[in-house]
């Protein structure tokens, strides 16, 4: 007979994206985190500039990976982000077609994460579309008519949706999540990455360390729940 081994955790990422103070990135980085995502967008209250976004990626921890998210950004502000911000990875959460998309990839060597927002089964065929020339998926909650963020809106969409659904590259689930509702939201749609902006922080654009130790425990939480064991 043969004897169970030790149990294979099932590794949930996660991804605190509108980092501003070096605070919040140290504190990602105890709590496990993955990624930390620095907001390019004037618009939005986590914007930082280039100045703080340089110091923020070289103060990280080696092995952090550093996400610079832009929206619908032109080449000359790219290149001055790509040339002053040590990154690892581009976040694109605007309108960029397809084809921007590869462009991009291929102009920077930087791998990239399409965002594509959700709200009924009719926008899913686009993540299929972005799938195939981006190296990640962000699916997000799509943004209310007149919003001027196209994300951290602390909005979720019915979860269920993407259940059993897969794509040629790996996604991360995003759009109001918390701690507290991390787990199901992990469990409803068999995501092995997350991202939370709004849903860790004490007012727009402030982290709350605390909440991000909290999401984090979580999201690992949900992981180990769905292990499997090794035979």
């Amino acid at each position: 007979m043969r004897q169970m081994g030790p149990v294979v955790m099932n590794d949930i990422r996660v991804k605190i994206c509108g980092l501003k103070r070096p605070e919040e990135v140290a504190a990602a980085a105890r709590a496990g985190v993955r990624y930390v995502g620095l907001v390019f967008f004037p618009r939005s209250p986590r914007a930082v500039s280039l100045e703080q976004a340089r110091s923020l990626a070289l103060e990280a921890p080696v092995g952090l990976a550093k996400v610079a998210l832009v929206v619908d950004a032109d080449d000359a502000l790219l290149d001055e982000i790509v040339e002053t911000v040590p990154l690892d990875m581009l976040q694109l959460h605007g309108r960029e077609s397809v084809e921007r998309v590869a462009e991009l990839r291929a102009r920077y060597g930087l791998p990239v994460m399409k965002a594509v927002g959700v709200a009924s089964e009719e926008d899913l065929p686009a993540l299929q579309e972005y799938a195939r020339v981006a190296d990640q998926l962000l699916v997000d909650a799509k943004a209310p008519k007149g919003s001027v963020l196209p994300g951290g809106n602390g909005l979720s969409f019915d979860w269920r949706l993407l259940a059993g659904r897969r794509w040629p590259c790996p996604w991360m689930l995003a759009g109001g999540l918390t701690p507290e509702n991390v787990g199901q939201a992990i469990a409803l749609t068999g995501a092995r990455q997350v991202d939370v902006s709004s849903g860790v922080e004490s007012a727009p654009g402030v982290k709350d360390l605390d909440k991000i130790a909290a999401f984090a425990r979580a999201a690992a939480a949900a992981g180990a729940e769905g292990a499997v064991p090794r035979l």
